[in-house]
C-alpha cells in the first residue's frame, strides 16, 4: 500500500471530508495537524509548490492537491491506482 500523508486543521471540513473518503477506503494515513506558528505549515507549502490551503494531500511522495482533486481522483477510477503501487 502507498504511503498517504495529509496536511490537515482540526476546523476544517473540507479536511473532514478527505479523511472520511480515505478512512472509507481502508487507508492507512499520516495526518499533520497545523497549529499556530507550527513550522509544518511551511513545510507543507514548501512540497505543495506554494499551494497554503488545507488539505494537502500527498500519495508515495507525489503532491496530488486537495480534497476536491482527491474526490475527482477516486471519480475518475485513479486514485484506486495511486493507492496501490
Amino acid at each position: 500500500m502507498a504511503r498517504v500523508e495529509i496536511y490537515v486543521k482540526s476546523t476544517c471540513g473540507f479536511c473532514f471530508r478527505a479523511q472520511q473518503l480515505l478512512d472509507a477506503k481502508g487507508v492507512d494515513y499520516e495526518a499533520y495537524e497545523l497549529k499556530w506558528g507550527s513550522p509544518l505549515r511551511e513545510e507543507m507549502i514548501q512540497r505543495a509548490h506554494g499551494r497554503t490551503t488545507v488539505p494537502q494531500i500527498f500519495i508515495d511522495g507525489q503532491h496530488i492537491g486537495g480534497c476536491d482533486e482527491l474526490y475527482a481522483l477516486d471519480r475518475e477510477g485513479k486514485l484506486e491506482q495511486l493507492l496501490a503501487a
